[in-house]
């Protein structure tokens, strides 16, 4: 299994800047892709962005721009740096790993608890 913990959420003004972290833990063989969705109360949870095993990156349109990705496999840890936020970024975040426990099987998706970052105008 893979343990996910989420840090760095808290309060800020629109236009300032956050960076998340998320380090995984627990028994694992390699952890795949990564990435960090957002859940704001009453609405479904949507993804924020993603990161592959090589680095290759994708973002959701809404913060395109202003978030950034990365990920460092040696601590096996993903960031997330947040700027230019905006109230409408405020959620809870979660991070996301997929993973094998084992080389060619026990490929699974773990999530952490979540963070929450609350962004005010």
């Amino acid at each position: 299994q893979v343990q996910l913990v989420e840090s760095g959420g808290g309060l800020v003004q629109a236009g300032g800047s956050l960076r998340l972290s998320c380090a995984a833990s627990g028994r694992f063989f390699r952890i795949n892709a990564m990435g960090w969705y957002r859940q704001a109360p009453g609405k479904q949870r949507e993804v924020v962005a993603g990161i592959t095993s090589g680095g290759g990156t994708n973002y959701a349109d809404s913060v395109k721009g202003r978030f950034t990705i990365s990920r460092d496999n040696a601590k096996n840890t993903v960031y997330l740096q947040m700027n230019s936020l905006k109230p409408e970024d405020t959620a809870v975040y979660y991070c996301n790993a997929n993973a094998n426990i084992y080389q060619i099987s026990g490929r699974n998706d773990y999530w952490g608890q979540g963070t929450l970052v609350t962004v005010s105008s």
